[in-house]
């Protein structure tokens, strides 16, 4: 299924590539209508959730909801759209699947339902941009997103996020790993936007699972953040750690973290750090550590501070302006290193991350 895509270059702003070059599948959703779904690997199947469900019927009792039942949380059941991604047994994806769940229209409500299926030993790599037409205003995302990494399978999935200062966000998604899986997430906004409230859950059901979250966040002013990430040890060997990045521009950013024990010999750290550069800007940090057992390892640090006026007047002296200096102290601050991509993908966020330079233009 493929239609004529619009708005090119918003699209591109989220690392969707529009050539499909170095690409294991794409999907592209512009408020209800799917523009785009394709395979581009043997072992690697992408389509639209619903073509996925008259297909599969089994889909529904399956994964539909599992993750959400298993931690006693409702979920949204009225959605349009929305991908199914598996990735067959033993398959490594040899690029990135790529995804774009794109608003166009003015007080549109996008609800759509997402299921990556990773298959017993396979391994892929999913990019997520979620962004909006220019003009759209008063607009709203909801997007239902559930993993299940099974049994020695890999996922590392990164969504950014590109949205106006006037968009309303709400992702819900959680993960399910089985025995040796890993599950990693990662999260990036860098432009304002009215609201985004998430609190991403991965449960680690089998031994020696783990599960890794990573946020990199810029928050600008009359913009509002509430992220979190909270890991579930399940069984033992399980070990989790969440990292959180956010630098305030005047923006509200409350940075949660919950890392829950309910099994003996696990392991997680909490980590996060925040970045003020303005006085009216807000990061507040809250980290939750829970166990049900002695024979854990459970820790957490937490800092927010500002720019040091030293190290600033260490890189004028080397010849460079004062926004310059702050430039390159939040670039670094913000190293997407921590996002355990590969490097043609590190590369690509770096370009978007670049962006930077002008944070508060941005």
């Amino acid at each position: 299924m493929e239609k004529r895509i619009e708005n090119k270059e918003e699209i591109k702003e989220v690392g969707f590539n529009i050539e499909e070059k170095e690409r294991a599948g794409s999907f592209i959703q512009s408020d209800n209508k799917i523009i785009l779904t394709r395979s581009l690997q043997e072992g690697v199947e992408v389509l639209p959730i619903d073509k996925a469900i008259e297909i599969y019927p089994e889909i529904k009792d399956k994964y539909w909801g599992k993750g959400f039942e298993e931690i006693g949380i409702d979920f949204e059941k009225k959605t349009e759209g929305g991908y199914f991604i598996r990735i067959k047994k033993d398959t490594k994806t040899i690029f990135p699947v790529q995804a774009c769940l794109y608003l166009k229209s003015k007080k549109f409500k996008q609800k759509v339902h997402n299921i990556v299926v990773i298959e017993e030993n396979a391994q892929a790599h999913l990019i997520t941009g979620c962004t909006s037409a220019k003009d759209t205003e008063d607009a709203y995302h909801l997007g239902i997103s559930e993993f299940f990494v099974h049994k020695g399978g890999f996922l590392n999935f990164t969504m950014i996020h590109s949205w106006k200062e006037n968009i309303e966000v709400e992702p819900k998604s959680v993960a399910v790993v089985e025995e040796n899986g890993i599950f990693v997430s990662n999260y990036i906004n860098l432009k304002p936007v009215k609201k985004i409230v998430m609190y991403p859950t991965a449960i680690l059901e089998g031994k020696n699972s783990r599960a890794r979250f990573n946020s990199i966040i810029l928050s600008f002013p009359d913009s509002y953040h509430d992220i979190g990430s909270r890991c579930i040890l399940a069984n033992s060997g399980t070990s989790a750690e969440i990292i959180s990045r956010s630098v305030s521009y005047g923006g509200i950013v409350i940075a949660r973290g919950h890392i829950k024990s309910t099994f003996p010999s696990t392991r997680g750290h909490l980590e996060c750090k925040g970045l003020l550069l303005s006085e009216k800007g807000i990061i507040h940090a809250i980290p939750e550590l829970e166990t049900l057992y002695q024979d854990v390892e459970l820790t957490h640090e937490a800092s927010i501070g500002k720019i040091k006026k030293e190290e600033i007047e260490y890189l004028a002296s080397r010849g460079i302006s004062e926004e310059e200096a702050q430039s390159l102290i939040i670039r670094g601050f913000m190293n997407v290193e921590i996002l355990g991509l590969p490097d043609m993908l590190e590369k690509e966020i770096n370009k978007i991350l670049n962006k930077v330079k002008n944070a508060s233009k941005i």
